[in-house]
């Protein structure tokens, strides 16, 4: 048995599940989440604060969608009830970081400054210059979107200077040794 796809969810006291089938939806006080599970994966919901997932067989497929299932079931109630957010942090001279309006303007050492424009239901804060913020209740697309603002200048190895997320350690590699005569 897996033993995360063993484990039940459960269900905080301001956090509401509808199972119907493989479709799940969730409501919190953050939001709302719809998600359509493998139609092989059998989730019930034994009461009120209880979700278990459970495979028809044991063969490869099922095993491993038991314990995926279960974790973006619980992925979906952890967002509604308390949300994600990720951290970056810019490190570079003249690198910084500013929203205007909704959109967030970096300035990262290019000839023009990069615009993105956060989708619906995510929320990017600039707390300082060289620090971003994305948060939201779905924590694939929290991810996906902090994994595009790091991806407009990754961190090089020689002088560190690029988009990291915060506590990333960068592998820091030594430059030319100089020529010998």
């Amino acid at each position: 048995m897996s033993r995360i796809g063993k484990k039940p969810v459960l269900l905080p006291d301001n956090v509401k599940a509808v199972v119907e089938g493989n479709t799940v939806r969730v409501e919190g006080p953050k939001g709302k989440l719809e998600k359509t599970f493998h139609r092989e994966m059998i989730i019930e919901q034994v009461d009120d604060s209880t979700i278990l997932i459970k495979r028809p067989t044991d063969n490869k497929l099922h095993r491993s969608l038991h314990g995926l299932t279960r974790t973006l079931l619980n992925n979906m109630v952890q967002g509604v009830s308390a949300g994600f957010q990720k951290n970056l942090e810019l490190v570079g001279v003249g690198y910084r970081a500013a929203m205007q309006g909704s959109k967030l303007v970096l300035t990262v050492g290019y000839s023009h400054p990069v615009e993105i424009v956060p989708p619906e239901g995510i929320t990017i804060e600039v707390p300082a210059a060289t620090k971003i913020s994305v948060k939201g209740i779905d924590k694939e697309t929290v991810g996906a979107i902090a994994a595009n603002i790091r991806a407009v200048r990754e961190p090089e190895p020689y002088k560190g200077k690029g988009i990291k997320y915060e506590g990333e350690v960068i592998r820091r590699k030594v430059g030319k040794a100089g020529a010998k005569r």
